[in-house]
């Protein structure tokens, strides 16, 4: 970690004042496995409060901990529903049970894999979309190099820290960004907290 968070202050000013501001870099990783995609799914386009208790009220129902393919494959979908899932989100959550039951989904094999055929495979899933693999790779996988452009938070940072009247296309992302590789993932979760601290 010392290693890139000195890459990114020699690389990039705007972004050492962000690391000068919030301070030692605090990424929590979670395994890499069927309930860390399980959780993605859940937390889609939601507040953090509220998706922790569907995400509650999913392992309570599901009598699993951690979360488990075969768990979630003895629910109904009215059973996924009554925890606050979404009829969409139920589909989703369903489809990646089955998919890892049948092991077309094989998280432990995902760990020899490059961060591109990760999104592959995983965007087979049903409600699986590159962001939400994007985040896996990040704090799952720890892969340090990830960019995720589209996401809402990084465009609003980037367009906060560097004074920009826009809020920056994915393009202008990656032109940015140029200097921050190897430590993208890095450099992305300091733009998120720099949104918190600022």
């Amino acid at each position: 970690m010392r290693k890139a968070i000195i890459h990114l202050m020699q690389a990039d000013p705007v972004i050492a004042a962000i690391i000068e501001q919030v301070g030692p870099c605090q990424m929590r990783h979670s395994d890499p496995n069927f309930e860390a995609l399980a959780r993605s799914i859940v937390y889609q386009q939601l507040s953090g409060k509220a998706a922790g208790t569907i995400y509650g009220r999913l392992a309570a129902a599901a009598a699993s901990d951690p979360l488990t393919p075969e768990a979630v494959l003895r629910l109904t979908h009215e059973q996924l529903r009554a925890v606050g899932l979404s009829t969409q989100k139920a589909k989703y959550v369903y489809d990646l049970a089955e998919r890892t039951s049948r092991n077309e989904i094989d998280f432990p094999a995902l760990q020899d894999m490059d961060d591109r055929q990760v999104i592959e495979v995983l965007t087979q899933v049903k409600g699986v979309g590159v962001w939400t693999v994007q985040m896996f790779l990040m704090f799952s996988l720890q892969r340090p190099n990830v960019l995720p452009t589209g996401d809402l938070g990084i465009r609003n940072a980037i367009k906060k820290a560097y004074r920009m009247r826009k809020t920056p296309t994915p393009a202008d992302i990656e032109k940015r960004a140029k200097s921050w590789h190897p430590y993208c993932s890095i450099a992305s979760w300091y733009l998120w907290r720099s949104l918190e601290v600022g």
